[in-house]
C-alpha cells in the first residue's frame, strides 16, 4: 500500500511519537528517518499519509500524530521484536522469580502482578477455564453426620464442600465410597455421574446411595461456581499515563472497562482462540472501547491445552517492542509452571 519512502517516514513518526508524546514535524522526520529529503517533500508525503488515514494533524500543532490505522500497520509489518538474548534472559529470570507461589490460583494472580510490574501498565488475566470433570474425590468424616467432600480437578485445583448426611458413616465406608466413584467415574462430569447412578443406585447398598447422591449434588454446585473470571493488577499505573488520564471522559470509560469486565472477558476469550501474541488497538478494534488504549494478549496453556489468556492494558502510545516480549514470556512461563502442578 505504501512505497518504501512513505513506510520509512511513517515508521519514524510512530517511533518518535511513542518516545516523545508530541506531534512530529518534518524537521524531526528529516533528522531521524535517515532519508535525504527536503522538508517540502516530507510535507507532501505526510499529506498523502493523512489522506490515507495514517496520520492526523492536531489543531494546536504543525506536527502530526499516528492514527489507530497507523499503529495497526506498524505492529503488523514494521515492528521487529528481536530483544537481545541477555534482555530475554533477564526478563525470564524476573518472571520466574515472581511466579513462585505453589497453587494454580496463586500462580495466575502472580502472573497478573508480574505483567503490571514489568510493563508499568495494567496486567490482566482470564483465569483458567476449570474443568467440569474431576480427577479424584475423597470423603473425610468431620462429625457424626457431617462429611467433607474433597474434589481435585485435572488442573490440580482442590475444592471442598460439606455434606450433611442423614446417617453416620465410618471412615472405612467413606474410603469405599470414594474408591468406587474414582474407579468408575474419574475424568467424568458430575452430570454424567448423575445419569449413570440413576441406573446403578438400586444395585448399591441403600446406606451408600444417599451419600453418593449428596456427593453428586455438591460436586455439581462446585463446578457451577468454576466460571471464568478476569483478574486485573496495576490499574492505578494507568492514572500516570497522560494519554489515558488527561481527559475525564476517557478516564471514566477506562474505569468502566475495569468495573464491568464484560468487554475484557470478550476480548480475552477471542484472544484465547488465536495463537501467540495478539494486539488489540483502540479505534481499530471494536473490542477496545477507547481509542487511546491498546491491549496486548497471549494465551497460556496447561499440558498443551489453552486454558486462559493474559495481557497488558496500556496506552496506544506504548513501547511495543518491550511489552510484546513481556506478555509472550510471561504466558510461556506461566504455562510451564501450571503444567508442572
Amino acid at each position: 500500500m505504501l512505497d518504501p519512502r512513505a513506510q520509512t517516514l511513517l515508521k519514524t513518526l510512530i517511533e518518535r511519537y511513542i518516545v516523545d508524546g508530541q506531534p512530529v514535524g518534518s524537521r524531526t522526520l528529516s533528522r531521524f528517518s535517515g532519508l535525504d529529503l527536503s522538508p517540502a517533500t516530507i510535507r507532501n508525503v505526510m499529506s498523502d499519509l493523512e489522506a490515507l488515514g495514517f496520520v492526523a494533524s492536531p489543531h494546536t500543532s504543525a506536527g502530526r500524530v499516528p492514527t489507530p490505522r497507523a499503529y495497526r500497520l506498524f505492529v503488523d509489518t514494521m515492528l521487529a521484536v528481536h530483544p537481545l538474548e541477555e534482555a530475554v534472559h533477564q526478563l525470564a529470570t524476573q518472571v520466574q522469580t515472581r511466579l513462585q507461589p505453589a497453587g494454580p490460583q496463586q500462580l495466575v494472580a502472580s502472573a497478573a502482578q508480574v505483567l503490571s510490574n514489568l510493563s508499568q501498565f495494567a496486567g490482566v488475566i482470564l483465569t483458567p477455564r476449570r474443568s467440569q470433570v474431576f480427577r479424584q474425590l475423597e470423603f473425610l468424616r468431620l462429625s457424626e453426620k457431617r462429611v467433607l467432600l474433597i474434589i481435585v480437578t485435572p488442573e490440580g485445583d482442590v475444592q471442598n464442600r460439606i455434606i450433611v448426611s442423614n446417617r453416620d458413616y465410618s471412615p472405612s465406608q467413606l474410603v469405599e465410597a470414594g474408591n468406587y466413584l474414582n474407579a468408575h467415574f474419574g475424568g467424568q462430569s458430575f452430570d454424567e455421574i448423575r445419569n449413570h447412578l440413576r441406573g446403578e443406585l438400586d444395585s448399591l447398598r441403600s446406606d451408600m446411595s444417599g451419600l453418593m447422591q449428596a456427593a453428586v449434588e455438591a460436586g455439581s454446585d462446585v463446578m457451577a461456581d468454576n466460571k471464568e473470571s478476569v483478574l486485573i493488577s496495576g490499574e492505578r499505573n494507568l492514572l500516570g499515563v497522560e494519554d489515558l488520564s488527561s481527559n475525564m471522559d476517557r478516564l471514566r470509560k477506562l474505569f468502566d472497562v475495569f468495573e464491568s469486565k464484560t468487554g475484557l472477558l470478550q476480548l480475552l476469550d477471542v484472544s484465547s482462540r488465536a495463537e501467540g501474541v495478539q494486539i488489540f488497538i483502540g479505534g481499530e478494534s471494536n473490542l477496545v472501547p477507547i481509542e487511546e488504549m491498546t491491549v496486548v494478549t497471549a494465551p497460556y496453556e496447561v499440558d498443551g491445552r489453552v486454558v486462559g489468556t493474559l495481557g497488558v492494558i496500556g496506552p496506544t502510545r506504548m513501547a511495543y517492542e518491550r511489552v510484546i516480549p513481556i506478555v509472550d514470556i510471561t504466558a510461556k512461563l506461566l504455562s510451564n509452571a501450571l503444567s508442572q502442578h
